[in-house]
C-alpha cells in the first residue's frame, strides 16, 4: 500500500523472524517431536495454507523454507520476491516501529522472534543484529534502527493469549505510541 498513513507500527507478540518450538499447545496436539517434523507439513503447497506454516522456519531445513515459504521468506525478503522495492519504500515511511514479546509468552518460539531474534542451526538465539535480513537491510529493518527507529519492550510474565488484554502492557508498551 503506497500511500498508507501508518506512523507507528506495534507488533504485539509476533514471531517476526518466524516461530520453531513445541510451543505449548501444539505440544497438547502432538506431545512427541513436533518441531523436529512439522516442517514435512509446513514445506509443502498443503501445508502453506496453515497459518503457523506460513510462520515455520525451521533452521535445520532452511532450504526448505526458503524454497517453499509462500508468506514469511516473501514477507521479509529472504527469497526473491518481485514486490520487495516497493514494500521497503512502504516500510520505511513510517516513523516507529513497536516491537512487544517476553520470556512467558508460550507461543513464540523462540520468544524472541518477536524482536527481530531468531535461531541458528544449533538452535542457539542470535539476536537481530545478527540476523541476514539486518545485516542485508533487506526489507528495511536495519535502516530503521539506524534512524532510532525501532523500540523493543520485553514483558515477562504475560503469556500470548494475554497481550491483548494485559493493563500494563497497554499503559506501558502501546499507549505512549497512539496518536
Amino acid at each position: 500500500m503506497p500511500d498508507h498513513n501508518v506512523d507507528t507500527f506495534i507488533s504485539l507478540s509476533s514471531p517476526q523472524m518466524g516461530q520453531y518450538g513445541d510451543t505449548k499447545y501444539l505440544k497438547w496436539l502432538f506431545p512427541q517431536h513436533m518441531k523436529s517434523n512439522l516442517y514435512r507439513l509446513c514445506y509443502t503447497q498443503l501445508g502453506q495454507d496453515f497459518s503457523i506454516c506460513n510462520y515455520w522456519n525451521d533452521p535445520h531445513h532452511r532450504d526448505l523454507y526458503l524454497n517453499n515459504s509462500n508468506f514469511l521468506a516473501l514477507l521479509n525478503d529472504e527469497k526473491l520476491n518481485p514486490n520487495a522495492t516497493a514494500w521497503k519504500k512502504n516500510l520505511l515511511r513510517i516513523r516507529k516501529m513497536v516491537l512487544i514479546g517476553g520470556p512467558d509468552d508460550g507461543v513464540i518460539m523462540p520468544w524472541q522472534s518477536s524482536m527481530f531474534a531468531f535461531y541458528d542451526n544449533n538452535e542457539t538465539v542470535m539476536e537481530m543484529k545478527s540476523q541476514l535480513v539486518y545485516l542485508e537491510d533487506t526489507f528495511g529493518l536495519k535502516t530503521l534502527d539506524a534512524r532510532g527507529d525501532i523500540v523493543s519492550y520485553i514483558m515477562p510474565g504475560v503469556s500470548h493469549t494475554f497481550w491483548h488484554s494485559n493493563h500494563t502492557v497497554f499503559e506501558k508498551c502501546i499507549a505512549p505510541w497512539l496518536t
